[in-house]
């Protein structure tokens, strides 16, 4: 029965995204009260489906709620998104998941700090994308991690990264230049320190 029910709530999240997307995407632009749920809605569907790119939703948001709002409508949607994924990797998918995680050798060495404590391997994963986002749920969902502690460090690890791209969307119309500055700011930023930290891996790895 827990199979059936995930599946379902799957294949309607999928659906509804793909159908639906420009005419979700029209609403959020139009704003209202309607917008807002809708933009939740589309928060949530881009954790398990990625039909618009995160960082793009987010900037739209942004733009159309302004930087303050925007962010909590994304934080808010997003965070639904990845409960979900966190539960249904727990109870509805578990034989799904597992196969899944032995695509990502390199996750047991988080798994291995995760069990260490847990609340700051999360928000470190969240604050700095080492290992894509979709992995890190299942592995928690999969773990004896608590759900209360992982929706604290995933909240507090999400907030900087839509901050940012909320407050680039929202400048957007503005100033172009500025609001794109920002963006590959923050990329150069997200990339030099997983640089870092694979060079410092690698280093050690030949030291030993």
């Amino acid at each position: 029965m827990k199979r059936i029910i995930s599946v379902g709530i799957l294949l309607f999240i999928i659906t509804a995204g793909i159908i639906q997307k420009d005419e979700l995407l029209h609403i959020v632009k139009e704003g209202g009260t309607l917008s807002i749920f809708i933009s939740m809605l589309l928060a949530a569907i881009c954790v398990f489906f990625p039909i618009i790119p995160f960082s793009v939703l987010a900037g739209v948001l942004g733009a159309a709620f302004g930087a303050f709002q925007g962010v909590w409508i994304s934080l808010a949607g997003a965070m639904a998104g990845t409960m979900g994924f966190f539960f249904l990797s727990r109870y509805g998918f578990r034989d799904w998941a597992e196969e899944k995680l032995t695509k990502y050798p390199k996750v047991r060495e988080y798994e291995r700090f995760l069990y260490r404590n847990s609340f700051a391997a999360i928000l470190t994963c969240r604050l700095i994308p080492i290992i894509p986002s979709p992995v890190v749920n299942i592995v928690c969902g999969l773990s004896y991690v608590h759900w209360f502690t992982f929706f604290i460090a995933s909240t507090l690890g999400k907030i900087p990264n839509i901050l940012i791209l909320s407050y680039a969307g929202s400048k957007f119309s503005d100033n172009k230049l500025y609001s794109i500055g920002i963006y590959v700011c923050y990329l150069f930023v997200i990339f030099l320190i997983n640089f870092i930290i694979i060079y410092r891996k690698r280093s050690q790895k030949f030291s030993e």
